[in-house]
């Protein structure tokens, strides 16, 4: 069990920013290729939370759940990573 939460962690810790970085840089290649206003404005979303959830959000939970089993749960040393 805490290989299965270690292999899932490093997904989320490694997949989260590659996959927010890869989100945000499409988004930001295709803005200037866009003419509406209103599919501008959703491209321009998108690549907003591409940053804020792959960037910052996934390696802070990663480091937030980290601690959370290493110092809170019982029994969570042996989940500790």
């Amino acid at each position: 069990m805490a290989e299965t939460v270690r292999n899932v962690f490093t997904i989320i810790q490694f997949g989260g920013p590659l996959l927010g970085g890869t989100i945000f840089l499409g988004a930001t290649v295709a803005t200037p290729a866009v003419r509406r206003a209103d599919l501008k404005k959703e491209i321009k979303e998108i690549r907003n939370q591409g940053l804020i959830w792959g960037v910052i959000v996934a390696p802070l939970a990663t480091v937030i759940l980290q601690f959370l089993l290493n110092n809170v749960v019982a029994g969570g040393a042996s989940c500790g990573f």
